[in-house]
């Protein structure tokens, strides 16, 4: 690269007790989940104790770290070094860090919600609503709003003192940055307002109220919810009224908390187009929305020895060394129609190094432009790896790759 961003040293955000939420946000299939689990990983072998939380319903996080599943509830992955890297803990002191990873369910996080904020005559009324069921598990935005919803859970818990978010790998992945607008204009619409006061309308006057301004609306619901849908929303709206201002409330609060000093944001990307155009997304939107961005991780990036071969002079010198038809038909001859192996290897190790330094330069000159515009954003970059990762061995390697980002 011929500007050098500043480096991100990811160690030293780790290490920092005042940090306590990392949230990593990016395009799919740039090794987000991975990068979530490798911080989580690094930051645990250094004393911290640490949940990792996805909202990713793949399987990636827990094969990685070992585990057979992962649900609703912070299970412990075994399997941590806690050695000489404890040293790296708080002002010195060495202590055992410990490592929980968990996955996000949508509908039993609002199902906990419910439980824990309703009676339990009113909580078992509500559970049973089918108007509920819907919205719970498949009404758009609940997924993100139950992401803030567990985050705040999983702070105020404060049993851990760092928590990594693992969010969907898509540009949704920020909309919960939106959930507490998206709730409050939910519970300030017209429509919840007038199923909120059914005792002023009364029985059949209020059903042709209702009917006369939404009867598109609930025809809609009628056919996906049944005949009782009018009733079945009356019943929920009526049942969860008392506790509309306290999920107002808990939005707004971990709103805040993403906002505070204590959040950091890693944008992570691969070096290319369609990823580093998806990570100016996230910068962009991040730095609209006031979020403390840490800087961006890039992985996958093509790394080459210090004594290079070029490109030109490696294809140049396969070609060489590649027979033509009359000198590959005397060499049969004189071999008995042997091939000359050690050439083919030769050839195909030349031809090899071309295609990495042809790919070397073009990710140099895609990451330039990510940082051509964003040339304040801290970048650390992770080397290609050999093969997928898939164990904890594999996520200490790239978090040794982050202490070796460091300047």
């Amino acid at each position: 690269m011929t500007r050098n961003p500043p480096q991100l040293d990811v160690d030293r955000l780790i290490d920092d007790r005042r940090i306590r939420i990392i949230v990593c946000c990016g395009a799919g299939g740039v090794g987000k989940t991975t990068t979530a689990a490798a911080i989580g990983l690094r930051a645990a072998e250094r004393g911290r104790h640490v949940v990792v939380l996805t909202v990713d319903p793949a399987r990636r996080l827990a094969q990685s770290m070992g585990l057979t599943s992962l649900d609703n509830t912070p299970r412990l992955v075994p399997g941590l070094q806690t050695g000489s890297m404890t040293a790296h803990a708080g002002n010195g002191a060495e202590s055992a860090g410990s490592l929980h990873a968990m996955m996000l369910d949508m509908k039993r996080t609002f199902d906990e919600i419910v439980e824990a904020h309703a009676d339990p005559d009113r909580a078992a009324q509500i559970l049973a609503n089918p108007f509920y069921q819907s919205l719970s598990s498949s009404f758009a935005g609940t997924q993100e709003y139950m992401a803030m919803e567990k985050l705040g859970q999983l702070r105020r818990a404060d049993e851990w003192d760092l928590i990594v978010v693992d969010t969907p790998p898509s540009r949704s992945a920020l909309d919960f940055l939106d959930a507490p607008q998206r709730l409050s204009r939910f519970l300030d619409g017209r429509l919840l307002r007038l199923l909120t006061a059914p005792a002023k309308v009364g029985g059949r006057a209020y059903l042709r109220v209702l009917n006369a301004g939404f009867g598109v609306v609930t025809g809609v619901l009628t056919k996906i919810l049944g005949t009782q849908v009018l009733r079945d929303v009356q019943t929920f709206v009526t049942a969860l009224d008392t506790m509309f201002g306290g999920f107002r409330e808990r939005a707004e609060y971990t709103y805040q908390l993403l906002r505070a000093p204590g959040t950091a944001f890693l944008v992570v990307a691969a070096p290319e187009d369609d990823a580093l155009r998806e990570a100016s997304y996230f910068v962009e939107r991040l730095d609209t929305e006031r979020m403390p961005l840490a800087g961006l991780i890039l992985n996958r990036v093509q790394r080459l020895p210090a004594a290079q071969l070029s490109a030109a002079r490696s294809l140049a010198a396969a070609e060489v060394l590649q027979p033509t038809e009359t000198d590959a038909a005397e060499a049969a001859t004189a071999r008995g129609g042997g091939e000359d192996a050690a050439r083919v290897l030769a050839i195909a190790a030349l031809r090899l190094h071309t295609d990495r330094m042809e790919l070397a330069a073009t990710q140099r000159r895609t990451a330039e432009h990510f940082i051509a515009a964003h040339p304040l954003v801290p970048v650390a970059e992770v080397p290609a790896q050999p093969e997928d990762v898939h164990d904890l061995d594999g996520l200490r390697v790239i978090g040794q790759a982050f202490a070796a980002a460091r300047p």
